[in-house]
């Protein structure tokens, strides 16, 4: 079982979901798009997409001309009913790719708050995970409209869609449920100065967060990251 993981952004990698999927058995391929790194063009090995996160928004097209293609890839793995899996901004490109729409520039999301699954997410075989509803981490400003026939399935307070199923197995979540503690503070660290204008007081609100929260995130996380890959 061998996916294909597209990154988006410097540091935003598959972090905890890859150590669970590597202790799954699975393997996969890292495109490093953003670094220019060529997309398949063949999709056959793999049993799966999963498009990241990334800063930029996913209309950003001139400085990041690979996004068309990454959509391109999108719309492949799911007309051919492969699971796709998109992630913050991935999640935003799987709007644009099967046609939502995508809301720029909104007020910021950042740090662990409650997702809550919507009625249809309660029966979803990925999104009931969540259970009654629980804090997950976010970083965005943007957010999307949801595809003709897509099933909305969970909801923050400040962000309508934060996660959404085409099909049977394509997937868009906005929060990030694959970045554990540990990768938070990796982010935290290495991604300081682009933390810093919207919460220049995350430094010290970090440790007490995550202690009331991160527990019970990566908990969710790794049943979410094992039910979609469930699917694959």
């Amino acid at each position: 079982m061998t996916l294909l993981v597209i990154e988006n952004y410097p540091k935003a990698e598959l972090a905890a979901f890859g150590r669970i999927a590597a202790r799954l058995g699975y393997s996969w391929k890292v495109v490093r798009a953003y670094a220019g790194e060529d997309l398949p063009q063949e999709t056959g090995a793999f049993s799966g997409l999963i498009v990241l996160g990334g800063g930029q928004n996913a209309l950003a097209d001139e400085q990041y001309p690979h996004l068309p293609a990454v959509c391109d890839l999108i719309r492949k793995f799911h007309e051919a009913d492969r699971p796709v899996l998109g992630i913050c901004l991935g999640c935003q490109l799987i709007a644009r790719a099967l046609g939502g729409g995508n809301v720029l520039n909104k007020p910021i999301e950042f740090g662990w708050h409650r997702v809550t699954p919507t009625g249809e997410g309660h029966s979803d075989p990925v999104i009931k995970h969540l259970g009654p509803g629980g804090p997950l981490f976010h970083w965005h400003t943007d957010t999307v409209t949801l595809p003709v026939g897509a099933v909305h399935l969970a909801e923050s307070a400040m962000t309508p869609i934060q996660a959404f199923r085409v099909g049977r197995a394509t997937y868009a979540i906005q929060f990030h449920f694959e970045a554990a503690l540990e990768d938070v503070r990796v982010w935290s660290h290495h991604l300081a100065n682009e933390i810093q204008p919207h919460t220049p007081d995350w430094p010290e609100r970090l440790d007490a967060e995550a202690a009331r929260h991160a527990a019970h995130a990566d908990a969710i996380g790794k049943s979410l990251a094992e039910a979609w890959l469930a699917l694959t």
